[in-house]
C-alpha cells in the first residue's frame, strides 16, 4: 500500500521537473530567437541602435518577403528645397558587405498621411542617385605587423612586398581625405610601435614599409594579445575622432603574425573580450603565416575575416585577399539621395527603400519630415 503513494509522488515530482525544464528551455530559446531577429534586421527607431544600424522592417502592406540583403541606416537628413539623403551600409544576412550598387538598383516608396500604403516614387523623376560619400564618410585602416625575430630573420622581404601590395590595393590612386591608413608593429615589448601615423598619402605608407630593416626590433618575443588590445583602442579613438563635424566613420584592424603570443603579458580572454566588445563599425581581419600560429585564436581575433599562408611565398596572396575584403567593406557604404514629391505641410512621412542585387533583395523603412519642402530640387 505504501508503494502506490510513493510512485504517485515520484511521478508528480518528475512532472514538475519536466515542466520547469520546459519553461526554462522556452525562455532561453525565445531569448536566442530575439537576438537573431535583432541582428538580422534593423531595430525600431524608438529602440537602441543595434548591430546593423537604424530603421525598421518595412510595413506588411508592401508585401516584400524577407530578403537576403540588409540595409543598415547610419544617418539620414533632409536638405531644402526637398532632398532626402540616406547614408547606409548594405550587407547580406551574415554581415558580408555588398559593394558596387547603383541608383537603378534601388526602389523608393513613400507613405503620407492620406496613403493607406506606400506609393512607388520614380527614381528618374526624383533624380535618385548614389552620391560620393566622401564628404560625410571617413574610413580608417590600422595595419598591425608582427616584427618579432622569426619574421625579421625568415620572411621580412616577403612581408614588405605583401604589405606594399596591400597598401596599393586598399588606398585610392588619388589621395582622398576620406580613406586613411596607419601602420603599427609589435614585438615582445609592452608597446605598439608606430611606423606610419594616420595618413591619406599612399606613398608615405609605402616608404615606411620600404624603410623596415632587420635591426628594427630589440625584443625577440611576441606580444600578440597586447597588440590586439592596443590596436583596438587605437581604432576606437580613430572612429570617435572621425565621428565629428557631421561625419560618419568606419575602421578596420588588420593584424599579421607568424606565431602565437609568447610574452604572456595579457591573456587570450582579455584580447578576445576587447575585440568582441568593440564598436560594431570596426572590422577585424587577421593574417597568419606558417605552422606556429594558432588558427582558432586568429580566427577569433579576425572575426570579420581570416586568412592563413602556409609559407612566405603565399604572403602576398593572403594580403591581397584581405585587401579585397577591406575595400569591399568600405565600398558597401552608400549615400543615396533623391528629391521627394512631398511638400511643406505634409508633416511626417514614412519612407521605404528596397535594393536588388541579382536574385537577392532587401529593404528598410524610416521616416522624414517634409517641413519647408518646395519644388525645384535636383
Amino acid at each position: 500500500m505504501l508503494d502506490e503513494p510513493n510512485t504517485y509522488l515520484k511521478m508528480k515530482f518528475y512532472t514538475k521537473i519536466a515542466a520547469i525544464s520546459f519553461i526554462i528551455a522556452l525562455f532561453i530559446s525565445c531569448g536566442n530567437a530575439d537576438d537573431d531577429v535583432r541582428y538580422g534586421v534593423n531595430p525600431g527607431e524608438d529602440e537602441v541602435s543595434g548591430d546593423l544600424g537604424l530603421g525598421k522592417p518595412v510595413d506588411d502592406c508592401l508585401n516584400l518577403e524577407d530578403g537576403e540583403l540588409v540595409l543598415s541606416i547610419q544617418d539620414q537628413y533632409t536638405t531644402l528645397p526637398g532632398k532626402i539623403s540616406i547614408f547606409f551600409r548594405v550587407s547580406d544576412t551574415e554581415g558580408k558587405p555588398v559593394a558596387g550598387l547603383e541608383a537603378n538598383q534601388f526602389t523608393i516608396y513613400e507613405q503620407g498621411r492620406n496613403d493607406a500604403c506606400f506609393n512607388t516614387i520614380s527614381t528618374s523623376e526624383s533624380f535618385a542617385r548614389i552620391s560620393p560619400n566622401t564628404q560625410i564618410f571617413s574610413n580608417n585602416t590600422v595595419l598591425v605587423l608582427d616584427l618579432s625575430n622569426s619574421v625579421l630573420d625568415n620572411s621580412l622581404e616577403e612581408l614588405k612586398q605583401a604589405s606594399i601590395s596591400f597598401i596599393n590595393n586598399t588606398m585610392p590612386t588619388e589621395d582622398s581625405e576620406a580613406i586613411k591608413m596607419a601602420i603599427y608593429w609589435f614585438n615582445g615589448e609592452d608597446k605598439l610601435h608606430s611606423l606610419t601615423p594616420l595618413t591619406h598619402v599612399r606613398q608615405d605608407l609605402i616608404s615606411s614599409i620600404d624603410g623596415i630593416t632587420k635591426d628594427i626590433s630589440k625584443d625577440p618575443s611576441t606580444d600578440l594579445y597586447g597588440a590586439v588590445i592596443k590596436s583596438t583602442d587605437i581604432a576606437e579613438k580613430l572612429l570617435k575622432d572621425s565621428n565629428t563635424n557631421n561625419k560618419i566613420g568606419a575602421a578596420s584592424v588588420v593584424i599579421f603574425t607568424d606565431g602565437s603570443d609568447q610574452a604572456a603579458r595579457y591573456t587570450q580572454n582579455a584580447a578576445l573580450q576587447k575585440v568582441n566588445g568593440a564598436n560594431k563599425n570596426i572590422a577585424f581581419f587577421s593574417i597568419g603565416l606558417g605552422d606556429e600560429i594558432e588558427p582558432t585564436v586568429l580566427k577569433s581575433i579576425g572575426k570579420t575575416y581570416s586568412v592563413f599562408a602556409r609559407d612566405k611565398e603565399e604572403l602576398e596572396t593572403t594580403f591581397n585577399e584581405i585587401s579585397d575584403r577591406v575595400s569591399e567593406r568600405a565600398n558597401s557604404f552608400y549615400l543615396f539621395e533623391y528629391c521627394s514629391p512631398k511638400r511643406d505641410g505634409s508633416g511626417e512621412n514614412n519612407l521605404a527603400i528596397k535594393v536588388e542585387s541579382g536574385n537577392r533583395h532587401g529593404a528598410v523603412q524610416t521616416k522624414f519630415n517634409a517641413k519647408g519642402f518646395t519644388g525645384g530640387c535636383k
